[in-house]
């Protein structure tokens, strides 16, 4: 994909009233355009105060001009930016003038695509600028921060020297057989690429933390009615979410609350209790739990502390996906019942609390926080889902290479296909179509 040849414009600011807006230029002809809106093309990164008219002569508006000449500016190309105040009627009349002037709208995102092409960023890099802005906590925004900052890609791209390094011993071995090349006898090329492979698999654990920080997790509470469920999800937001009572289906739906735990966004999801109901809307409520429960990452089940481990808890408990990590959770253990049985439980999957006192939650956290996967490091980047794919695909590659260390050509080609799937990550091989989709997900105006 080559970098356009016209200019766009975009408000770069959020929708609604502010302090101040800005209307954003780049592309060719910003000197005319300048010349239309302002009198004249300002001093290059030189903060103009002056007016802004329309066709007619008119003051639109006052406020600064900043001029930023290729490439020394976000997109690599000349960018004109016009911070005014931010009343959504002046930026539109704004936006009207500079469209007027030969500008088109921009697309979604296209301000940092045309930076990945200008190649004033990555891919990785160009994906952060949007993980920053939808970040919905401090420790994702500082992950983000740091993938912005080139942290991730820096780490890929010494991946790929050193795999590009081993892929040339190898082939030059293969194509100049006859030429006096270092040999690489089969336990070097194991320990270099040992190397590699220990790289990948630390790389591909700070990208699922990173994914963690970005995407969160999906936490179901399942069990039957009246077990606390509502009074849990209360007690983790912090707010009175769902109503609660002592009546046996009171939820008759999937309510739904995001909350922050150590960084960490969980989307909580409580479920309507699961039973043979006779009333059709808790039927349907209870349809559309089991449907629920089949996307989600993790179910806490929940029991009553005062019946135990019970038949119908059992039968519960088979109906739920093998797959999905589960932990149980005992509740109401503030009425200091202890005739309840639960030793066919495995204890360290167990969390007993009180939902209405706060009693035992402090451990539910952080036994949900391993359960999800995530474990405090330094130096978290943030990454997204086709970046963890990637690097598992790159692993496989480096394993399926250590299969074949007798077999040179084989040996090379699981190397190459690891080199490929790593460059998707940066974007040095990437479908046109894959672009696309990233850079439409973006804000107009970014």
């Amino acid at each position: 994909m080559l970098p356009k040849s016209d200019s766009i414009a975009a408000i770069a600011t959020a929708p609604g009233r502010g302090g101040i807006g800005v209307v954003r230029i780049s592309g060719i002809n910003i000197g005319k355009v300048a010349a239309g809106v302002i009198g004249v093309l300002p001093n290059p990164r030189k903060a103009v105060l002056t007016q802004f008219y329309d066709e007619a002569g008119e003051v639109i508006d006052q406020g600064i001009a900043i001029y930023f000449p290729a490439p020394h500016s976000y997109t690599g190309e000349d960018v004109l930016e016009l911070q005014g105040h931010g009343g959504p009627a002046i930026l539109q009349l704004l936006l009207q003038r500079c469209l007027n002037m030969g500008t088109r709208l921009a697309l979604p995102g296209e301000f940092t695509q045309r930076a990945y092409l200008n190649n004033k960023l990555d891919l990785a890099q160009a994906e952060s600028v949007a993980d920053l802005i939808d970040s919905s906590t401090a420790q994702a925004a500082k992950s983000a921060m740091r993938s912005l900052l080139g942290d991730f890609s820096r780490i890929i791209h010494e991946l790929l020297a050193q795999l590009i390094d081993l892929r040339m011993l190898v082939e030059a071995m293969l194509d100049f057989p006859e030429e006096e090349l270092e040999q690489l006898d089969i336990s070097r090329k194991e320990s270099k690429l040992n190397i590699i492979k220990s790289k990948l698999v630390n790389t591909l654990a700070m990208a699922q933390q990173g994914s963690l920080l970005r995407e969160g997790a999906h936490v179901a509470l399942i069990g039957q009615p009246n077990v606390g469920k509502s009074s849990l999800l209360n007690c983790l937001s912090g707010e009175d979410i769902a109503l609660v009572s002592d009546i046996p289906g009171t939820t008759r739906d999937v309510i739904r609350q995001s909350i922050q735990l150590n960084g960490i966004p969980l989307h909580i999801i409580d479920t309507a209790g699961l039973r043979d109901a006779v009333d059709i809307v808790e039927r349907l409520g209870i349809e559309r739990t089991r449907s629920t429960i089949a996307r989600v990452d993790v179910i806490l089940f929940m029991l009553d502390a005062k019946y135990g481990f019970t038949d119908e808890d059992k039968k519960i408990l088979q109906e739920l996906p093998k797959a999905t990590p589960r932990l149980f959770i005992i509740n109401k253990i503030d009425l200091k019942l202890t005739e309840a049985d639960f030793t066919s439980l495995n204890e360290k999957d167990c969390v007993y609390l009180s939902a209405k006192t706060g009693e035992g939650i402090s451990e539910l956290k952080e036994k949900l926080l391993l359960l999800i996967g995530w474990h405090q490091e330094a130096g978290v980047f943030m990454a997204r889902e086709r970046h963890v794919r990637a690097l598992i695909q790159a692993l496989e590659h480096t394993n399926n290479a250590g299969k074949e260390l007798s077999r040179a050509e084989f040996f090379a080609e699981e190397l190459r296909l690891a080199q490929e799937s790593l460059n998707t990550i940066t974007g040095e091989f990437t479908s046109d179509d894959l672009l696309g989709e990233i850079f439409s997900r973006f804000c107009i105006g970014k």
